[in-house]
């Protein structure tokens, strides 16, 4: 069910609240340019400063507007057991086709803390839960044997794999099969992690190039020669736009991005800020590098 470019989106706001026509506008943009899934409320929709009605909301919205055309994955998770309970149970009855639950960030659970965990969510809940791995963020690192038991769960289905290495790709693959769906958190390697087994990425350049991530994502599993090099030149395409938007920290320069292709403010929650004017000039180049603007 859930493979291809599904965009992590981000959360328009204007004068500090949710600015629900940009959010809408937004959706369809991805409606209309090939995106395969829908991530609303994951880190890069801001959810560490988004109140739980404005969190629920942002799902709420989402749902409705894109009404079944394609996938959501609402994100629902928390360093709280019981928020990420509750998030998520509110996914379900909304309507979220699944749930993407972040490694519990700060409380640096051991791996049977991660299992329980995520045990107590899938108890609780009946839609699909994909695991998100992001050491860099969240201190804690998911083991390959932690995910498999987790397998034997009912409702856990897959991971996002932000790790940025390939050969735990490998691993997870020769352990648990290919079953397990597997989507990168990486954009900078999604063509190499869809070669090697993966099926999709939840990407922050699809906000940006919506139509070309997921053109490259449904070229780089063909076998037509034509194709695979289609995704290879797509790939080297949006290499510096992938690069851009992490100079710094994201969803910061992915929402200049968004603003220079008019579809919403840049305005950005502290404790994040605006990006610096010499990022604002990287960005620049590498969008009109990939001819989007």
């Amino acid at each position: 069910m859930f493979k291809g470019s599904n965009v992590a989106l981000i959360t328009p706001f204007k004068n500090n609240k949710l600015d629900e026509e940009s959010y809408i506008k937004l959706i369809n943009f991805h409606l209309e340019n090939g995106t395969n899934g829908l991530v609303p409320a994951g880190t890069t929709g801001e959810s560490p400063t988004l109140s739980h009605e404005e969190h629920q909301r942002v799902i709420d919205l989402c749902i409705r507007e894109s009404n079944g055309k394609i996938p959501v994955i609402a994100g629902t998770g928390s360093n709280s057991t019981e928020e990420a309970i509750s998030l998520t149970s509110h996914a379900e009855k909304a309507g979220a086709d699944g749930a993407l639950v972040v490694t519990p960030y700060y409380n640096k659970p051991t791996q049977e803390g991660l299992y329980q965990h995520y045990k107590a969510i899938n108890d609780n809940v009946g839609i699909p839960i994909i695991i998100y791995n992001i050491p860099s963020r969240c201190v804690i690192d998911m083991s390959v044997d932690t995910m498999a038991r987790l397998f034997e769960l009912k409702n856990i289905a897959g991971v996002k794999d932000a790790t940025g290495d390939l050969n735990r790709l490998d691993e997870t693959i020769n352990k648990l099969g290919s079953e397990f769906i597997q989507l990168t958190g990486e954009d900078g390697l999604a063509l190499k992690f869809n070669k090697r087994g993966g099926v999709g990425i939840i990407s922050v350049t699809a906000n940006i190039a919506p139509k070309l991530c997921s053109e490259m994502q449904k070229f780089s599993k063909s076998n037509a020669d034509n194709e695979v090099k289609e995704a290879d030149r797509i790939d080297q395409m949006l290499q510096p736009v992938h690069k851009s938007l992490f100079i710094e920290s994201n969803p910061a320069p992915a929402k200049y991005a968004a603003k220079l292709l008019g579809l919403c403010d840049d305005e950005i929650r502290l404790p994040l800020v605006k990006i610096k004017k010499e990022t604002e000039v990287e960005v620049k180049k590498a969008l009109s590098f990939a001819k989007l603007i």
